[in-house]
């Protein structure tokens, strides 16, 4: 058992980017924190992704449909669909998300977007062989 007492003090404390809590053979928990005015950035996965926004506001931008999403909000976003998450509050957007499969290396902590582009770009943020499903 991998037990996460208290999850939204533990992302809302995260000073990072990004950071993997937990990799499993077929899912990941991962706790994000957005500075104001910032996003995670447009994306498409080819894994499955629930976000759970704990504190702030945002703009969803799912396949061209925009929506904005509030503090105790959960957004599914399924493989294959581009998105982006936009913070457009006042405070952090601070989230936790579940993808399954894994999508990035387990244990990554990326401290900023750039850095996390960066690894990204380089393979360096890729999961581990045996967290990706065939």
């Amino acid at each position: 058992m991998h037990h996460f007492s208290h999850i939204m003090a533990t992302a809302e404390d995260s000073p990072d980017f990004r950071r993997v809590l937990w990799t499993g053979k077929h899912s990941q928990l991962v706790i994000m924190d957005i500075p104001v005015g910032g996003e995670i950035g447009e994306e498409i996965h080819h894994v499955d992704q629930t976000l759970c926004f704990t504190k702030g506001k945002a703009k969803a931008v799912i396949e061209g449909e925009e929506k904005d999403i509030n503090s105790g909000d959960i957004v599914i976003v399924p493989a294959g669909n581009r998105h982006n998450f936009i913070n457009i509050g006042s405070t952090n957007l601070i989230l936790y998300t579940v993808y399954a499969p894994a999508e990035h290396a387990d244990g990554a902590v990326h401290h900023t977007k750039a850095q996390a582009d960066e690894l990204e770009e380089e393979g360096k943020d890729e999961p581990p062989k045996w967290a990706q499903q065939k």
